[in-house]
């Protein structure tokens, strides 16, 4: 949730506006100042009521203490037309405070200063790119018809069990991806992230913490009778482990990971890559998450990133670094940078990290506050990415690995992910 107190300001004010329209999100800023018109209004009116009631009563006091009897009799009937109109302007205050805060719950956070102009995905600015594109002596295929063919992942079982956009694995891909899981949670224990399990069911107020509700909340699987909903990311329980929590200042920066199957509807994109392991329902990743000082949330967000990057360095595969531009920003970032594999069988770039800095964002929502060093309770800030998505880790290495007669060089994947 962005800060109110920006918007008690000319100055603040201007600059969620011009966030807003940065993201090409003009109605939510015509929306957000009309509500802050009517809610100034309704607040100047109650204050001016319940002064002029204050002041009446005082002069009432007066009045009886003087024997006035006529004069007080008037004036008393006078304050019960104030206490009406008091009343119900008070309930209009309250109906108005409402409703403006539940439009601060869905407004977007503020766009970081360095996030690129632009309207969609294809306006997003390559940082840099590492790798060669790999070339191939013989004509390669998509990581479906590799799967297929070698009988590495079940799809129509899948959808025979569970519906459209599910898949069983077999045998060896399904090992592989729990030795990927392996991989990568002891790569990033390496480099200072503290693992943990944690539940793939959460409350509603945990998917208010990190922004999926209540704007979103038709994206994701919920059970509506209990409350909870199954996680999109491991983002979600990772974070909200120290909601409604005061850390302390000497335990930052603290840097937490786990390993997670992840639940999307994918509402909205039909359509798209319907075959393979790219666009499912459920899929596993790897999720890192960071909560830091405020100071120190560029830094350790450049950190995190290298840290999703460090999994595809190790695994040689070719990827590139996106600056997301404004119009293809998530709602809760601040400023994101995602990363893309090349792909040689779908011969084209696939998302595979998102990394972001969510700034006090999230921080705000969950009420997720430190100590800092001069004792005063402050907003944290928290950043997370995905290091890496796991399923696309899979289907990347089926297409790098593959041979001419279709089948995979097991081998080759063994000795980068030592799996012997």
């Amino acid at each position: 949730m962005i800060d109110y107190q920006l918007l008690k300001s000319d100055e603040g004010f201007q600059r969620v506006l011009q966030s807003l329209a940065r993201r090409g999100d003009a109605l939510s800023a015509d929306t957000l100042k009309e509500a802050a018109d009517a809610r100034r209004k309704i607040i100047r009116e109650v204050e001016a009521l319940a002064a002029e009631r204050n002041a009446e009563s005082k002069r009432l006091g007066e009045l009886k203490a003087q024997g006035k009897d006529a004069e007080f009799d008037a004036l008393r009937e006078k304050m019960k037309s104030v206490a009406d109109r008091l009343k119900i302007a008070k309930e209009e205050e309250s109906h108005v405070e409402e409703n403006f805060q539940t439009l601060l719950s869905r407004l977007p956070n503020i766009l970081d200063a360095e996030v690129p102009d632009g309207k969609s995905e294809s306006q997003n600015v390559v940082v840099r790119e590492v790798g060669d594109i790999p070339r191939f002596a013989f004509d390669v295929k998509p990581h479906y018809e590799i799967a297929e063919a070698e009988n590495l992942v079940d799809f129509e079982r899948g959808v025979k069990i569970s519906g459209a956009r599910f898949y069983v694995y077999n045998d060896k891909i399904a090992r592989l991806e729990r030795r990927l899981a392996n991989f990568m949670l002891d790569t990033h224990a390496a480099a200072g992230y503290s693992e943990r399990s944690v539940p793939i069911i959460v409350k509603d107020e945990c998917m208010f913490g990190t922004g999926q509700f209540p704007k979103f909340a038709d994206e994701y699987y919920r059970m509506e009778k209990d409350g909870l909903s199954l996680i999109p990311t491991g983002e979600v329980p990772l974070t909200n482990l120290y909601a409604d929590e005061i850390l302390n200042d000497a335990d930052l920066p603290i840097n937490l990971m786990a390993f997670t199957p992840c639940f999307r509807r994918e509402a909205g994109s039909a359509g798209k890559d319907t075959r393979g392991l790219i666009r499912v329902h459920q899929f596993y990743k790897v999720e890192l998450v960071k909560f830091v000082r405020p100071e120190e949330s560029e830094k350790e967000w450049r950190a995190l990133t290298a840290d999703a990057e460090r999994i595809l360095q190790k695994l040689g595969l070719t990827y590139r670094v996106l600056a997301l531009c404004a119009g293809d920003m998530g709602f809760t970032s601040s400023i994101t940078y995602d990363l893309e594999i090349w792909m040689p069988g779908l011969k084209r770039w696939l998302e595979i990290s998102s990394c972001s800095n969510f700034k006090d964002f999230q921080a705000r929502r969950a009420k997720i506050r430190y100590k800092n060093a001069a004792g005063k309770n402050e907003y944290i800030h928290t950043i997370n990415g995905s290091g890496v998505a796991a399923g696309r880790l899979v289907a990347a290495l089926l297409e790098y690995h593959q041979n001419a007669d279709g089948s995979v060089d097991w081998a080759a994947i063994e000795k980068k992910i030592d799996l012997s």
